[in-house]
Protein backbone atom coordinates (compact mmCIF):
# COMPACT_ATOMS: atom_id res chain seq x y z
CA UNK A 1 0.00 0.00 0.00
CA UNK A 2 2.97 2.42 0.85
CA UNK A 3 4.22 1.93 -3.05
CA UNK A 4 0.46 2.62 -4.47
CA UNK A 5 0.20 5.98 -1.91
CA UNK A 6 3.30 6.75 -2.78
CA UNK A 7 2.78 6.47 -6.68
CA UNK A 8 -0.48 8.87 -6.93
CA UNK A 9 0.74 11.27 -3.87
CA UNK A 10 4.51 12.11 -3.36
CA UNK A 11 5.29 11.26 -7.12
CA UNK A 12 2.41 12.94 -9.11
CA UNK A 13 4.37 15.03 -10.67
CA UNK A 14 5.86 11.64 -12.79
CA UNK A 15 2.25 10.21 -13.15
CA UNK A 16 -0.98 12.34 -13.70
CA UNK A 17 0.58 15.80 -12.27
CA UNK A 18 -1.46 18.77 -14.11
CA UNK A 19 -2.06 22.12 -13.46
CA UNK A 20 -5.46 21.24 -11.64
CA UNK A 21 -6.45 24.89 -11.25
CA UNK A 22 -6.93 25.90 -14.95
CA UNK A 23 -7.92 22.76 -16.11
CA UNK A 24 -11.44 23.19 -17.97
CA UNK A 25 -13.82 20.27 -16.89
CA UNK A 26 -15.81 20.28 -20.14
CA UNK A 27 -12.49 19.05 -22.10
CA UNK A 28 -12.86 16.04 -20.43
CA UNK A 29 -14.16 13.25 -21.93
CA UNK A 30 -16.84 12.00 -19.50
CA UNK A 31 -18.20 15.72 -18.99
CA UNK A 32 -21.28 15.37 -21.30
CA UNK A 33 -22.16 11.73 -19.31
CA UNK A 34 -22.09 13.14 -15.84
CA UNK A 35 -23.96 16.64 -16.93
CA UNK A 36 -26.47 14.55 -18.06
CA UNK A 37 -26.47 12.60 -14.99
CA UNK A 38 -27.00 15.16 -12.85
CA UNK A 39 -29.51 17.15 -14.82
CA UNK A 40 -31.40 13.54 -15.47
CA UNK A 41 -31.95 13.01 -11.69
CA UNK A 42 -32.08 16.15 -10.46
CA UNK A 43 -28.71 16.47 -8.11
CA UNK A 44 -27.84 19.90 -8.40
CA UNK A 45 -28.86 20.53 -5.30
CA UNK A 46 -28.33 16.97 -3.36
CA UNK A 47 -25.05 15.86 -1.55
CA UNK A 48 -22.84 14.26 -4.22
CA UNK A 49 -19.40 12.27 -3.52
CA UNK A 50 -17.18 11.73 -6.47
CA UNK A 51 -14.30 9.19 -5.63
CA UNK A 52 -11.16 9.49 -7.25
CA UNK A 53 -12.19 12.98 -7.34
CA UNK A 54 -8.13 13.91 -8.73
CA UNK A 55 -8.02 17.85 -8.68
CA UNK A 56 -11.51 18.51 -7.66
CA UNK A 57 -12.01 19.82 -11.49
CA UNK A 58 -15.98 18.69 -11.23
CA UNK A 59 -16.57 19.94 -7.97
CA UNK A 60 -18.89 22.67 -8.93
CA UNK A 61 -21.33 20.27 -10.97
CA UNK A 62 -23.51 20.41 -8.00
CA UNK A 63 -23.74 22.62 -4.91
CA UNK A 64 -23.38 20.18 -2.44
CA UNK A 65 -20.15 17.80 -3.89
CA UNK A 66 -17.52 15.94 -1.66
CA UNK A 67 -14.28 14.62 -2.76
CA UNK A 68 -11.73 11.95 -1.86
CA UNK A 69 -8.69 10.78 -3.25
CA UNK A 70 -5.44 8.48 -1.96
CA UNK A 71 -3.01 12.19 -2.45
CA UNK A 72 -2.72 14.62 0.32
CA UNK A 73 -1.09 16.98 -2.67
CA UNK A 74 -4.27 17.43 -3.76
CA UNK A 75 -6.21 19.06 -1.29
CA UNK A 76 -4.66 22.85 -2.09
CA UNK A 77 -7.26 22.65 -5.37
CA UNK A 78 -10.16 22.04 -3.47
CA UNK A 79 -12.61 24.72 -2.38
CA UNK A 80 -15.35 22.01 -1.45
CA UNK A 81 -15.03 19.16 1.15
CA UNK A 82 -12.40 16.98 0.69
CA UNK A 83 -11.02 13.96 2.61
CA UNK A 84 -7.99 11.52 1.78
CA UNK A 85 -8.51 7.65 1.84
CA UNK A 86 -6.39 4.75 2.46
CA UNK A 87 -8.56 3.05 -1.00
CA UNK A 88 -10.32 0.77 0.59
CA UNK A 89 -12.41 2.46 3.39
CA UNK A 90 -13.64 6.26 2.77
CA UNK A 91 -13.92 8.48 5.64
CA UNK A 92 -17.33 9.07 5.21
CA UNK A 93 -20.81 8.30 7.46
CA UNK A 94 -22.97 5.57 6.37
CA UNK A 95 -25.65 6.52 3.96
CA UNK A 96 -24.37 10.14 3.84
CA UNK A 97 -24.86 10.74 0.04
CA UNK A 98 -27.56 10.58 -2.39
CA UNK A 99 -25.18 10.12 -5.03
CA UNK A 100 -22.08 8.41 -6.17
CA UNK A 101 -20.05 9.20 -9.20
CA UNK A 102 -16.28 7.95 -9.90
CA UNK A 103 -14.29 8.24 -13.41
CA UNK A 104 -11.23 5.90 -14.41
CA UNK A 105 -10.48 5.10 -10.73
CA UNK A 106 -11.90 1.46 -9.83
CA UNK A 107 -9.41 0.30 -12.50
CA UNK A 108 -6.71 1.49 -9.93
CA UNK A 109 -8.40 0.27 -6.64
CA UNK A 110 -6.41 -2.42 -5.10
CA UNK A 111 -9.31 -4.02 -3.03
CA UNK A 112 -12.15 -3.70 -5.76
CA UNK A 113 -14.89 -5.60 -4.23
CA UNK A 114 -14.39 -3.69 -0.60
CA UNK A 115 -14.46 -0.33 -2.33
CA UNK A 116 -17.50 -1.49 -4.34
CA UNK A 117 -19.10 -2.32 -0.89
CA UNK A 118 -18.04 0.92 0.27
CA UNK A 119 -19.90 2.57 -2.71
CA UNK A 120 -23.34 0.81 -1.23
CA UNK A 121 -22.72 1.81 2.19
CA UNK A 122 -21.97 5.42 1.50
CA UNK A 123 -25.01 5.72 -0.66
CA UNK A 124 -28.67 6.37 0.64
CA UNK A 125 -31.79 4.31 -0.09
CA UNK A 126 -32.56 5.23 -3.75
CA UNK A 127 -29.22 6.64 -4.71
CA UNK A 128 -27.48 6.76 -7.43
CA UNK A 129 -24.15 5.47 -8.85
CA UNK A 130 -22.62 7.03 -11.88
CA UNK A 131 -19.82 4.22 -12.05
CA UNK A 132 -17.41 4.59 -15.22
CA UNK A 133 -13.84 2.63 -14.74
CA UNK A 134 -11.36 2.39 -17.96
CA UNK A 135 -13.16 -1.40 -18.52
CA UNK A 136 -11.23 -3.98 -19.93
CA UNK A 137 -7.58 -2.52 -18.67
CA UNK A 138 -4.90 -4.77 -20.95
CA UNK A 139 -2.06 -7.10 -19.63
CA UNK A 140 0.13 -5.26 -21.73
CA UNK A 141 -0.52 -1.75 -20.67
CA UNK A 142 2.07 -2.17 -17.41
CA UNK A 143 4.93 -2.67 -19.59
CA UNK A 144 4.20 -0.67 -22.09
CA UNK A 145 3.96 -2.79 -25.04
CA UNK A 146 1.86 -0.84 -27.42
CA UNK A 147 4.09 2.08 -27.12
CA UNK A 148 7.28 0.80 -26.98
CA UNK A 149 10.03 -0.23 -29.70
CA UNK A 150 10.54 -3.97 -30.40
CA UNK A 151 14.12 -2.69 -29.79
CA UNK A 152 13.16 -2.99 -26.26
CA UNK A 153 11.75 -6.63 -25.82
CA UNK A 154 13.36 -10.24 -26.07
CA UNK A 155 11.77 -12.54 -28.08
CA UNK A 156 8.87 -13.40 -26.13
CA UNK A 157 7.91 -9.31 -25.54
CA UNK A 158 8.19 -9.04 -29.42
CA UNK A 159 5.93 -11.99 -29.71
CA UNK A 160 3.75 -10.15 -27.30
CA UNK A 161 4.04 -6.60 -28.81
CA UNK A 162 3.24 -8.60 -32.66
CA UNK A 163 0.01 -10.27 -30.77
CA UNK A 164 -1.55 -6.71 -29.51
CA UNK A 165 -3.52 -5.45 -33.07
CA UNK A 166 -4.92 -9.30 -33.23
CA UNK A 167 -5.61 -9.68 -29.30
CA UNK A 168 -7.34 -5.72 -29.89
CA UNK A 169 -9.14 -6.70 -32.60
CA UNK A 170 -12.94 -6.97 -31.82
CA UNK A 171 -13.87 -10.52 -33.72
CA UNK A 172 -10.98 -11.91 -31.48
CA UNK A 173 -12.08 -10.60 -27.90
CA UNK A 174 -15.63 -11.63 -28.82
CA UNK A 175 -14.83 -15.34 -28.81
CA UNK A 176 -13.23 -14.60 -25.51
CA UNK A 177 -16.07 -12.42 -24.07
CA UNK A 178 -19.18 -13.70 -25.45
CA UNK A 179 -19.70 -17.32 -24.55
CA UNK A 180 -18.88 -15.82 -20.91
CA UNK A 181 -20.85 -13.03 -20.49
CA UNK A 182 -24.01 -15.47 -22.28
CA UNK A 183 -23.09 -18.17 -19.28
CA UNK A 184 -23.11 -15.83 -16.82
CA UNK A 185 -26.70 -13.99 -17.00
CA UNK A 186 -28.20 -17.00 -18.15
CA UNK A 187 -27.30 -18.11 -14.62
CA UNK A 188 -28.21 -14.94 -13.04
CA UNK A 189 -31.90 -15.07 -14.90
CA UNK A 190 -32.22 -18.36 -13.12
CA UNK A 191 -31.27 -16.96 -9.59
CA UNK A 192 -27.49 -16.96 -9.99
CA UNK A 193 -26.04 -14.13 -7.64
CA UNK A 194 -22.70 -12.90 -7.84
CA UNK A 195 -21.06 -12.64 -4.00
CA UNK A 196 -17.48 -11.94 -5.23
CA UNK A 197 -17.29 -9.65 -8.22
CA UNK A 198 -15.47 -11.06 -11.17
CA UNK A 199 -12.42 -9.57 -12.68
CA UNK A 200 -8.74 -10.27 -14.04
CA UNK A 201 -6.40 -9.07 -11.65
CA UNK A 202 -2.98 -7.05 -13.05
CA UNK A 203 0.16 -6.11 -11.86
CA UNK A 204 0.56 -2.97 -11.86
CA UNK A 205 3.50 -0.30 -12.91
CA UNK A 206 5.06 1.97 -9.71
CA UNK A 207 8.24 1.79 -11.49
CA UNK A 208 7.28 4.39 -14.10
CA UNK A 209 3.99 6.07 -15.86
CA UNK A 210 4.68 4.53 -19.73
CA UNK A 211 0.94 5.14 -20.65
CA UNK A 212 -2.99 5.31 -19.67
CA UNK A 213 -3.71 2.54 -17.35
CA UNK A 214 0.21 1.23 -17.04
CA UNK A 215 -0.93 1.46 -13.46
CA UNK A 216 -4.05 -0.58 -13.38
CA UNK A 217 -4.52 -3.35 -11.09
CA UNK A 218 -7.60 -4.38 -12.15
CA UNK A 219 -9.61 -5.52 -15.43
CA UNK A 220 -13.25 -5.87 -15.47
CA UNK A 221 -16.00 -6.46 -18.05
CA UNK A 222 -18.73 -3.98 -17.51
CA UNK A 223 -21.28 -7.03 -17.86
CA UNK A 224 -19.69 -8.45 -14.25
CA UNK A 225 -19.74 -4.86 -13.07
CA UNK A 226 -23.65 -5.46 -13.63
CA UNK A 227 -24.00 -8.69 -12.59
CA UNK A 228 -22.60 -7.57 -8.93
CA UNK A 229 -24.26 -4.41 -8.36
CA UNK A 230 -27.43 -6.01 -9.61
CA UNK A 231 -26.71 -9.06 -7.34
CA UNK A 232 -25.81 -6.69 -4.15
CA UNK A 233 -29.05 -5.21 -4.11
CA UNK A 234 -28.61 -2.27 -6.84
CA UNK A 235 -30.93 -1.51 -10.29
CA UNK A 236 -28.83 -0.95 -13.48
CA UNK A 237 -30.99 1.80 -14.81
CA UNK A 238 -28.67 2.52 -17.72
CA UNK A 239 -28.39 -1.15 -19.37
CA UNK A 240 -31.39 -3.36 -17.40
CA UNK A 241 -31.07 -7.23 -16.94
CA UNK A 242 -31.66 -7.76 -20.79
CA UNK A 243 -29.51 -7.88 -24.12
CA UNK A 244 -28.55 -4.40 -23.47
CA UNK A 245 -26.84 -5.56 -20.32
CA UNK A 246 -25.57 -8.53 -22.50
CA UNK A 247 -24.30 -6.40 -25.42
CA UNK A 248 -22.53 -3.48 -23.20
CA UNK A 249 -18.75 -2.47 -24.94
CA UNK A 250 -18.12 0.97 -22.55
CA UNK A 251 -19.64 3.70 -21.09
CA UNK A 252 -20.89 4.85 -18.28
CA UNK A 253 -23.04 2.70 -15.79
CA UNK A 254 -25.80 4.28 -14.04
CA UNK A 255 -26.99 2.78 -11.07
CA UNK A 256 -30.02 2.93 -8.05
CA UNK A 257 -29.56 1.46 -5.07
CA UNK A 258 -32.74 -0.34 -3.90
Amino acid sequence: MSEYKDFYDTRRHETYAQDYSHYDPRSHGRYEDLVNFVRSYGLEKKRVLEIGSSGGFFQDIVDDYWGTDIAQSLSKYYHKPYRVTDGTRFPFEDQMFDAVFTIDVFEHVPDLERACLEIKRLLKPTGLLFFAPAWQCRPWAAEGYAVRPYSDFDFKGKFIKFLIPLRNSVPWRLMGIAPKRLFRHCMFVFGFRNKSIRYKKLKPNYNIFLTSDSDACNSIDPHDAILWFESHGFTCLSHPMHFRALMIRNGPLIFRKN
